[in-house]
């Protein structure tokens, strides 16, 4: 079968190539319909992180992925047709306490694996195979949309998390800013709307799908930080200085979560005395969140399923079949989610 790799930490690894089909007892086989190419895909190929499963040199990549099932093992509540996801991390060996009760999304131990990035082949590929355990069932009706449930995942844990924190006062949130506006910021911004909330999208892009697919939330778009107080905040760019925008904005007993991770090219300082004292002096919390387990998962999907399918399609911006597959992993200006087809099915 066909297959996109790279050797971890090497740039410039990147290929298609034939592997044998994977094999597992008791494990889904899946067709490869379609993957979403992110920013962690393209650290990937520029060598800034990753590891191959053991006794390997190289890694099946993608993680944000969309099959169809060929196989499933009796009693596994899954049929051959079921359209399926598969979950990226997976719990360490030991278990810690989070990974012993199916919360390995926050490891304590850090010896989880993830799909396509840390131990463990990816979805990038014509079949592949995993445990029932670590599958989402996702409607036939969203059809190519349903590529977005991975990074959705990552925004119900977010919102579920802000919600925990909320339930703290007798108060509730009702205005949000989320910061950055592609496939994370708008997933961000969409269940903020579906909570009810008035949501506020900071982006520096003023032309493109970005600022339509926000008004077609009913949220406000900006180019310029926001004036205004917030309830909760969502920081989806991990530029340090939006990062501070975000928690100096914040109202009172706000709430700010930390989506987005900076990298060397975001890296900076600011007054580490004046955050404390924003915290403290206000009862502001800041708080970090990544991945997901499976309650956040289904969660996500319930989410992509009351949401309007078209503008869920207007997230993704391009669709690259499999014979043109390098184009996948251009950044593009008008790029919100570019996704690589294996089976146009």
């Amino acid at each position: 079968m066909r297959a996109i790799t790279l050797q971890p930490r090497s740039a410039g690894s990147l290929r298609l190539e034939d592997i044998p089909e994977p094999a597992g007892a008791g494990s889904l086989r899946v067709r490869g319909l379609a993957v979403g190419v992110c920013g962690t895909d393209r650290e990937l190929i520029e060598g800034e992180h990753g590891e191959a499963p053991a006794g390997r040199s190289r890694l099946v990549i993608g993680h944000e992925s969309l099959g169809r099932v060929l196989e499933a093992p009796a009693g596994s509540g899954f049929s051959p047709g079921d359209m399926v996801v598969g979950v990226v991390r997976h719990p360490d060996p030991v278990p810690c306490a989070s990974c012993a009760l199916g919360e390995w999304d926050m490891c304590r131990n850090g010896l989880y694996t993830e799909r396509g990035i840390k131990q463990a082949d990816g979805f990038c590929a014509e079949v592949w195979t995993t445990a029932p355990g670590f599958a989402v069932r996702v409607s036939g009706s969203l059809g190519l949309a349903a590529v977005l449930l991975e990074p959705a995942s990552v925004l119900a844990k977010a919102w579920a998390h802000v919600d925990s924190i909320a339930a703290r006062t007798a108060w509730r949130p009702r205005r949000a800013l989320v910061t950055g506006a592609g496939p994370v910021g708008l997933l961000a911004a969409l269940l903020g709307t579906q909570r009810g909330l008035e949501v506020h999208v900071y982006d520096r892009h003023d032309a493109g799908p970005k600022p339509r697919l926000v008004r077609a939330l009913g949220a406000r778009y900006h180019t310029e930080f926001p004036s205004l107080e917030f309830d909760v905040a969502l920081e989806c760019t991990g530029a340090a200085k939006v990062v501070r925008d975000a928690v100096l904005s914040a109202a009172p007993g706000g709430i700010v979560c930390l989506t987005g991770l900076g990298g060397v090219k975001h890296r900076a300082t600011f007054d580490a005395a004046t955050l404390n004292d924003a915290l403290v002096m206000e009862n502001r919390v800041v708080f970090g969140s990544v991945n997901a387990n499976l309650r956040h998962y289904r969660a996500a999907a319930e989410a992509l399923a009351a949401a309007d399918r078209a503008w869920l399609d207007g997230l993704i911006t391009r669709k690259v079949p499999l014979a043109r597959w390098r184009e996948a992993y251009e950044k593009r200006p008008d790029d919100v989610k570019a996704v690589l087809v294996f089976d146009e099915s």
